[in-house]
């Protein structure tokens, strides 16, 4: 068997470490033991139970086995002294890999957890057996490798090749219900609005675990626990102008009072020292914590210094111009909430909060494949016969812009071997798989086939233009999107369907585009059956206008344009000047032209 060790001081973290460990050692189908030094004071045994009153009535070893699991207590008496590892680890059954917490001394290769937190030196520096270091200290520099703490991945990699282990299995995604995307028997058509309610409900995440990351480099990430205030703000009581403070009830309209002004003042981070007494005033500055005494605050353009003293006519409301402590925030308050996607603006009030780190999901890893014969990449002199493949760089793109890490799988020629190969390799790099073009009914369209071979899949046939066919299914862990080859279709289903449903796989909350009423600056009608989407872009005048074509292969409008119309269900004509509803490319994510 190979032992690896986890090592740090208290405190370090090394046990969330080891527990995300064998999480990941047995998501990659290795077999995993472990072994704990436990603290001095901490006992295996509690009193009250059987097995306390078996040991207390002086029994050497007490077993307890049930339907779940069976444990072995032996006793450490005046003729059997503490257990050395070696022996522990005898008793151990065979697997792939035992890691070790604690057994500090032990010669065997170790990691060690370390957290700057705890101020104390690494043991790294006296250890010749600690490997590498797995640290929450930007920046720590030392003579091993520095993983950052929470990057179970790498550091399971680096263990793992340490000692010589490479298996991996699919890893499980739990939140996956099998054959998910199923329709309902006797479903053939199925209208935008049904297919985005059945992906909505059988949705889950799809990523498992959480890291905890500096809220400075939060944005994009989803928060994997609801955030909470860890104090005040703000934290004190402070003014919100510049001015001057006192303590006096309301001043009446045509009342004027008059104080002594004390010397000092009280601005950011340097607070008053002093008392402000009844006919006293102090200078305060925007921000500065509320002097003690002082009710309210006069701007300072609404005052008058005459040898000494302030004079300030009324009328002024006792405590105007003053913030109270808490008036934003409250300590324990729930400022966002789990499955949030942090935005700039978020990482402001988390640090308003107090909040330095959050916890956040692993980042969902999300695979684009292309498909068929006369795919080719761009080059100088292409062979006629085939066209560039534009989808694969937009949805590479789109992927990107989401926030989800973008990998690249190729093109894929219509061959069942390559696509058999090429799915069943992808099940181990990604979480999910979208592909366009190969998934209709043609003679050489093999990945519907391959994929149904392979796993589940459902092809739904969407009341959509354009984009009407859409292949969804599973291969084990692996949730698979199938778009259509047509660049334009393939981009609207994209928005329409894959980015909520990565959203959600993501560990995010379902997002629905904001759509916005305008006039049309075109003529159209259309038959009832279908939801129509033409790309439109916004003139000077507020109207929106229409791309000349509504053919699938015209990639030029989608550049053209800056957002969708979208036509209702139903037949209906617009003429210029009717209100239609207007996405904006925004509203998906995407930044227009």
């Amino acid at each position: 068997m190979k032992f690896f060790g986890v090592v740090g001081w208290k405190n370090s973290g090394k046990t969330g470490l080891v527990e995300r460990l064998v999480r990941e050692m047995v998501a990659r189908g290795l077999s995993v033991s472990t072994i704990k030094h436990a603290h001095h004071s901490f006992d295996v045994d509690h009193p009250g139970r059987d097995s306390h009153r078996h040991r207390l009535a002086g029994a050497s070893q007490v077993m307890l086995s049930s339907r779940k699991r069976w444990a072995l207590m032996t006793e450490h008496r005046a003729k059997r002294p503490e257990a050395e590892f070696r022996d522990l680890a005898s008793k151990l059954d065979k697997v792939d890999i035992v890691l070790v917490e604690g057994f500090k001394s032990q010669p065997i290769p170790k990691i060690e957890a370390h957290r700057q937190a705890t101020g104390q030196p690494l043991l790294a520096l006296k250890d010749a057996h600690v490997l590498a270091v797995a640290s929450d200290q930007a920046g720590l520099s030392c003579k091993q490798p520095v993983f950052e703490l929470n990057d179970t991945r790498a550091i399971a990699d680096f263990i793992l090749a340490h000692v010589g282990l490479t298996r991996t299995a699919p890893r499980p995604t739990a939140g996956l219900e099998q054959d998910c995307f199923a329709l309902p028997p006797g479903v053939d058509w199925v209208p935008v609005d049904a297919a985005l309610a059945q992906l909505r409900s059988r949705l889950r995440s799809v990523v498992e675990g959480q890291n905890l990351v500096p809220v400075a480099q939060a944005a994009g990430r989803v928060l994997a626990d609801d955030a909470k205030a860890m104090r005040a703000s703000p934290p004190l009581p402070n003014t919100a102008v510049d001015g001057y403070g006192f303590a006096a009830p309301q001043i009446e309209a045509g009342q004027s009072l008059s104080f002594d002004l004390l010397d000092g003042h009280a601005g950011p981070g340097a607070p008053f020292k002093g008392v402000v007494r009844a006919g006293q005033a102090v200078r305060v500055l925007t921000g500065g914590p509320l002097p003690d005494g002082v009710q309210t605050v006069a701007l300072q353009e609404h005052v008058r210094l005459q040898g000494g003293r302030l004079h300030v006519n009324g009328p002024l409301k006792s405590g105007e111009n003053t913030r109270k402590a808490g008036e934003d925030l409250m300590a324990g308050d729930v400022i966002l909430p789990q499955g949030r996607v942090l935005a700039p603006q978020d990482l402001a009030l988390l640090t308003s909060g107090g909040l330095g780190h959050v916890p956040v999901r692993p980042i969902l890893r999300v695979g684009v494949l292309s498909t068929g014969n006369e795919l080719t990449k761009a080059a100088p002199e292409p062979d006629p016969a085939q066209i560039f493949d534009a989808n694969r760089p937009m949805l590479l793109s789109m992927v990107r812009a989401w926030g989800y890490e973008a990998v690249d799988l190729g093109i894929c020629a219509d061959d069942r071997f390559l696509i058999s190969k090429t799915l069943s390799a992808a099940t181990d790099q990604v979480d999910v798989l979208i592909t366009s073009g190969g998934a209709s009914a043609g003679d050489e369209d093999f990945l519907a086939d391959v994929l149904a071979e392979l796993g589940k899949l459902h092809s739904w046939r969407i009341a959509i233009k354009p984009g009407r066919p859409l292949a969804m299914g599973q291969i084990g862990p692996m949730a698979v999107f199938g778009l259509p080859g047509n660049p334009v279709a393939a981009f609207v289903c994209a928005l329409l369907f894959a980015r909520p449903a990565l959203a959600v796989l993501s560990g995010a909350d379902w997002p629905q585009p904001q759509g916005f009423m305008v006039p049309a600056g075109f003529s159209k009608s259309k038959k009832a059956g279908r939801r129509e989407y033409l790309r439109a872009r916004m003139d000077a005048d507020g109207h929106v206008q229409r791309f000349q074509s509504e053919g699938s292969g015209r990639v030029s409008g989608l550049s053209w344009a800056d957002g969708l119309v979208e036509l209702p269900d139903q037949a209906m004509a617009v003429s210029p000047g009717d209100m239609v509803r207007f996405l904006p490319y925004g509203s998906f994510g995407l930044n227009a032209g």
